[in-house]
């Protein structure tokens, strides 16, 4: 449809912020240019190289929803439909738990567990710095030129024999970010990626292919966290990683969650029982199973829980327990071996 020359793009992105910043948005001037993007179509970069660029009708009746979503307190990853998470954008929608920053740091532990990614050293931060909001991403995701393309693993050298690939299993997949992830970020690999959630399994699948996997590198089953693979004898002791960002939210803080959180996110991909370790007790009884010997388990978990979390991992027969703090500082992640 027509554009309306008063409209620029430059006009947009001040009455945006403005209007956003009025309602108390966390990052008015960010959530502004992620709303602009998402209507034009431009990356963020693009908004200010087209700064006069005049937004369409539809544009603007886009922008005019997507503006009233946004004071209600939905999420701009919602709005948008996507999110950015260590080097690769993801496809979500309402019912999928937004991936966070934090759960990077988790990323980089396994990374830097089975072996260092060909284009980034482990554990330096992928995201917005601390304190910022988790926010989408540009429209097009991050590549590295050095690395061969998505589901074309690297050869060995000549003369080399290949190793077998590296099996991990994703327990809790949500939109596939952790798992998708390490495979982005390591050759070698086999994943296996659980959910309890027919949508939340739809949009790590979509994720998958977007991203160029096939079906050889990572498969997706529905499932009431490993439950099935318990009872196929080929899968017991056969993964070299369990991971899991699993619900971990004591109950009795649900109600205190900000309301874009809580009042937008799925709750059973939140809640993690009275102390928050009722899903991590029951990752304890399976993982083992699951893994080989010398197997990693890692897990996020909530920030006050991570001692008790230390305790149940002792008493379940684990190893060389270690727990990591986030990019905070603060205490969020549990690794042990089998």
């Amino acid at each position: 449809m027509s554009a309306d020359p008063a409209w620029t793009i430059q006009r947009c992105l001040e009455w945006t912020q403005e209007y956003l910043e009025k309602y108390a948005d966390v990052n008015p001037r960010l959530s502004a240019q992620w709303l602009l993007a998402a209507a034009t179509g431009l990356s963020r970069l693009e908004l200010y190289l087209q700064y006069e660029q005049p937004l369409s009708n539809d544009e603007r009746a886009w922008l005019r929803q997507a503006i009233k979503r946004r004071v209600g307190g939905e999420p701009l990853q919602y709005i948008t439909g996507q999110a950015m998470f260590y080097h690769i954008e993801l496809h979500v929608r309402s019912g999928v738990l937004i991936p966070r920053p934090e759960t990077e740091t988790l990323v980089a532990l396994v990374i830097e567990a089975v072996g260092q990614p060909a284009s980034q050293p482990a554990g330096e931060p992928m995201s917005e710095p601390a304190g910022q909001p988790a926010s989408p991403p540009a429209s097009e995701p991050a590549s590295d030129p050095a690395r061969p393309p998505a589901g074309q693993p690297a050869s060995p050298p000549v003369d080399q024999p290949a190793r077998p690939p590296r099996r991990i299993l994703d327990i809790g997949t949500g939109s596939g970010a952790i798992a998708l992830a390490l495979l982005w970020e390591l050759d070698e690999l086999n994943v296996v990626a659980t959910d309890i959630s027919p949508l939340a399994l739809a949009v790590a699948q979509e994720n998958a292919e977007a991203l160029g996997f096939s079906d050889s590198q990572i498969s997706f089953i529905q499932d009431d966290l490993a439950t099935s693979l318990l009872s196929d004898p080929s899968s017991l002791g056969s993964f070299d990683v369990v991971v899991s960002n699993p619900p971990y939210i004591p109950s009795i803080e649900m109600a205190s969650l900000p309301r874009e959180v809580g009042g937008f996110e799925p709750p059973e991909a939140l809640d993690g029982g009275a102390d928050g370790l009722q899903v991590f007790e029951r990752l304890l009884v399976q993982a083992p199973e699951l893994l080989r010997t010398g197997g990693l388990l890692a897990v996020e978990l909530y920030e006050t829980k991570l001692d008790e979390a230390r305790k149940l991992a002792q008493q379940a027969g684990l190893t060389d327990i270690c727990v990591h703090n986030d990019l905070t500082g603060r205490p969020r992640f549990l690794t042990a071996r089998r």
